[in-house]
């Protein structure tokens, strides 16, 4: 069989050309050129939450590092779960991100009876951002100025103080049922939709007292709208240092503290996640992010691994099992 010499280059040069023209497209795909368009970010909470200013945060800080925009998408609903869905659905590639919490991967588990993902197989951890600490509120014109005085006088009122949180189920929720637990307390729950308005509900007096992260009511606490009793974690927060912790107040058996990290989907390939680990690493040791976070109440803190960042949420899911089971709160 004859074959031109002439058709035999064409073709040659033709598949050459191919290439040429491929070459763009295999750059995009190769981890090593990792990211060469926009990201995106998703947040499963509504616009003003304390997860959606901290991811802002966090995301202008790795589009400067990248020199890539990273879009922040907002998608809240069903406590977060909605969110979480289309994160874990994303193209693992790297280029879609979601902004976990303990809220989403700790607590959702046990106060749902049914979630749409796993928390621990459906996505590739990269880091945490910030460890929060919850704080213990009260209205000022309540007879109320330490955790014993509140205590108190929900045992000679049972079932009068309303106890405000961001929602069923919802991190604040699960804080203060267990510290009502705990201190052996009957009170009413009433749902908010959100931790801003469960804050102004105190604040206006129509609530007693919110468990909720500390970001949230640092500002009418220091305007002298809410009155601080305690925070949640084995230690005093760096942003009210005079503020006992609900162990230190007599109740030692509990410690409620909360989480943000980034994750991206299952099988995002592991020099990308690396690439975002680096990234991560670099700009929470940034003085001007540790600054913009202390502003918001929060503690900066980076894991020391991807896998270290896994091994937390485990861990995490066991331990908040726990503490749902004593808080008698049940799946919905």
């Amino acid at each position: 069989m004859r074959v031109s010499y002439r058709r035999l280059r064409m073709a040659t040069l033709a598949l050459s050309g191919m290439a040429v023209f491929a070459l763009p497209g295999l750059a995009a795909a190769q981890p090593g050129n990792f990211p060469v368009k926009p990201l995106r970010l998703i947040v499963p909470n509504a616009p003003g939450s304390s997860n959606d200013v901290l991811s802002r945060i966090v995301a202008n800080r790795l589009s400067e590092t990248f020199g890539q925009q990273i879009l922040v998408d907002n998608r809240a609903g069903a406590g977060g779960v909605l969110g979480v869905e289309i994160a874990a659905r994303a193209a693992p590639d790297g280029y879609t991100l979601m902004a976990a919490s303990s809220a989403t991967h700790s607590i959702a588990p046990f106060v749902y009876k049914k979630l749409p993902y796993d928390p621990a197989k459906d996505f590739a951890p990269v880091s945490l951002f910030v460890l929060t600490q919850n704080l213990l509120a009260v209205n000022p014109a309540l007879p109320a100025k330490s955790v014993a005085d509140l205590i108190a006088l929900a045992k000679a009122r049972p079932g009068q103080l309303n106890m405000a949180s961001a929602g069923t189920s919802s991190t604040s929720h699960i804080a203060g049922a267990l510290f009502a637990s705990v201190a052996g307390i009957d009170v009413v729950h009433v749902p908010y939709k959100g931790a801003g308005p469960s804050i102004t509900s105190v604040v206006a007096g129509e609530s007693q007292f919110v468990f909720t992260p500390i970001a949230g009511p640092l500002g009418q606490v220091r305007g002298g709208k809410l009155r601080a009793l305690a925070v949640g974690g084995r230690e005093r927060s760096a942003m009210l240092p005079e503020v006992p912790t609900v162990a230190e107040s007599g109740l030692p058996g509990y410690v409620f503290t909360g989480w943000n990290g980034v994750m991206a989907p299952a099988g995002t390939p592991r020099p990308v996640i690396d690439r975002l680990f680096e990234a991560m690493t670099r700009v929470l040791g940034s003085a001007e992010l540790r600054e913009q976070f202390a502003q918001q109440g929060a503690e900066p803190t980076v894991s020391k691994s991807p896998e270290a960042f896994g091994r937390h949420v485990r861990e995490e899911i066991a331990r908040y099992g726990k503490l749902v089971k004593a808080a008698g709160i049940q799946p919905e």
